[in-house]
């Protein structure tokens, strides 16, 4: 866990609801027990909660949670919207404007106090953050290896490649991937795994049940 790329992933899914978060925080658990300083980031969230008379987005608090470095909030999760909607509509309402070097600098300050820095992105690949940017360039700008979690579901396949393709074509690292099998009754399961197998040139890092244990290969 030396190099930059080494001591950072960003985790993207083929869809929101993917179960970034929750992948997120297990790979948090699996460095910490490796006896790592680990802090996860989550860049733009949207959707909030009110306890105690203070906002909270539940993915932020479940990254927080399964960190063993407290950083500032505002570090590790920069922009953080009320309604759950799209990133990018959501900054409009509000009236701001998401900007990512803002979040790279963020980004760098966790980069200072941690071994491992887990990035989690919001919705899919190609979500929006303003009018000309995507998660997609926030990973480029970032520059660290990518983690994509593929919800296994009718469509799944087509989504992932999709996904692979651009990760590919934008010359970053596919570290791997995860099955997050969230759909138990899904028909011919195990054989949509398979095919993802034989056509992501990256190793598929676990396989996951509906909120189940995760153990990943590899890493």
């Amino acid at each position: 866990m030396q190099s930059q790329h080494q001591r950072a992933m960003f985790v993207t899914g083929t869809d929101t609801d993917a179960g970034k978060t929750y992948i997120s925080a297990a790979l948090l658990r699996h460095f910490a027990a490796q006896s790592l300083r680990v802090v996860g980031m989550k860049p733009v969230a949207s959707g909030v909660t009110e306890l105690d008379g203070v906002l909270h987005n539940s993915d932020v608090t479940q990254l927080r949670q399964a960190s063993n470095v407290q950083a500032d909030v505002r570090w590790i999760n920069p922009y953080c919207f009320a309604p759950a909607i799209a990133p990018h509509i959501a900054a409009q309402q509000a009236g701001v404007t998401i900007d990512l070097q803002q979040i790279k600098q963020a980004y760098e300050q966790l980069c200072g106090m941690a071994d491992v820095v887990v990035v989690e992105g919001a919705g899919g690949w190609l979500v929006p953050l303003n009018g000309q940017q995507t998660i997609a360039d926030l990973a480029q700008l970032l520059d660290i290896p990518i983690v994509l979690v593929v919800r296994i579901r009718l469509g799944c396949i087509n989504h992932a490649l999709l996904s692979v393709a651009d990760i590919q074509r934008r010359g970053l690292t596919l570290l791997g991937w995860v099955a997050n099998c969230m759909e138990d009754e899904m028909p011919v399961m195990q054989e949509n795994i398979a095919t993802l197998q034989q056509l992501i040139a990256a190793p598929c890092l676990a396989v996951v049940g509906h909120h189940g244990q995760v153990n990943f290969n590899g890493i």
